[in-house]
């Protein structure tokens, strides 16, 4: 009985140390885990005297893995895969399991079909529920514990989440094709200066409120949803952000903007079980494609 209390005490710390591994950073590393960092520390400490070998450093510009380090983290990779995988397989023989997932943006996009298709072989006894989110909340109700895990962009609030971008999709203005600027090659934010925006309802995320309306305080109508947007534009004459990928009615044109940061897209979740793990490293391989 000792030794398989002792087993399911290795493998926490075996996927503490991937999580150290992978955010090269003990703070990032505890917020991503929802623990303090003295509790992660120890525990980095005993896989160390398990192993036999100093697996992490820590200095001034951060930590970075020794070689002993980094071929465990391989080894590790595949433990915790193999774990994942029978809990899946427990689960599954003890009831269908379910995951949610929220979704904020183009459903079309290629590669969150690749993504369906990649997840529905891996896991085809897993009823997937998908929640579309309106522009009001970037985590797609994962803060809110109603999603398990979200495809969604930034920027917004990490705290207390875990983030890995897929992609990022440069922008553009959209624009109605009769405005003055819809036939250029490209815009700025100084050409879009003193135009009225479509604007998110107060309370919504500053980081992202403060990205999709460039950076500044915005008038203009009040939008929760993309057809909203698309409808302020075409009935207002407003301007707003969409990604350059993404084609609005015939009505509305897209012109590259050259200053904007692209938009990342994003996996996001709060607690890292089976299913959301395997969503997530089958995410970036859908997303690569």
């Amino acid at each position: 009985m000792a030794d398989n209390r002792r087993s399911a005490f290795d493998l926490e710390r075996i996927r503490r140390f991937v999580v150290v591994a992978e955010e090269l950073h003990f703070g990032r590393a505890a917020a991503r885990l929802h623990m303090s960092q003295p509790p992660l520390s120890r525990a980095i400490k005993q896989l160390e005297t398990d192993v036999g070998a100093v697996l992490l450093v820590r200095s001034a510009a951060g930590v970075t893995l020794t070689p002993a380090g980094t071929a465990l983290l391989a080894e590790a990779r595949a433990l915790l895969d193999q774990a994942d995988q029978a809990r899946v397989r427990v689960a599954t023989a003890a009831g269908a399991p379910s995951l949610t997932v929220g979704i904020l943006g183009d459903s079309a996009d290629p590669a969150a079909t690749r993504l369906a298709d990649a997840y529905r072989r891996q896991h085809p006894d897993v009823e997937v529920r998908v929640r579309d989110a309106d522009l009001t909340d970037p985590t797609c109700g994962l803060r809110a514990g109603v999603v398990d895990v979200a495809l969604t962009r930034g920027p917004f609030d990490e705290t207390g989440l875990a983030v890995h971008e897929l992609r990022a999709d440069p922008v553009g203005a959209v624009l109605r094709a009769d405005d003055p600027l819809a036939g250029r090659a490209h815009v700025t934010l100084a050409d879009l200066a003193g135009r009225r925006w479509f604007r998110f309802p107060d309370g919504t995320d500053p980081l992202w409120q403060a990205y999709w309306h460039g950076g500044e305080p915005r008038e203009g109508p009040v939008v929760r949803a993309v057809q909203e947007c698309l409808q302020a534009v075409l009935w207002n004459g407003t301007v707003g952000l969409m990604p350059l990928g993404h084609r609005p009615p015939g009505e509305l044109v897209v012109v590259p903007l050259t200053d904007m940061a692209p938009s990342p897209v994003i996996v996001a979740w709060k607690d890292s079980g089976p299913l959301v793990r395997s969503f997530a490293q089958l995410a970036v391989a859908a997303y690569r494609g």
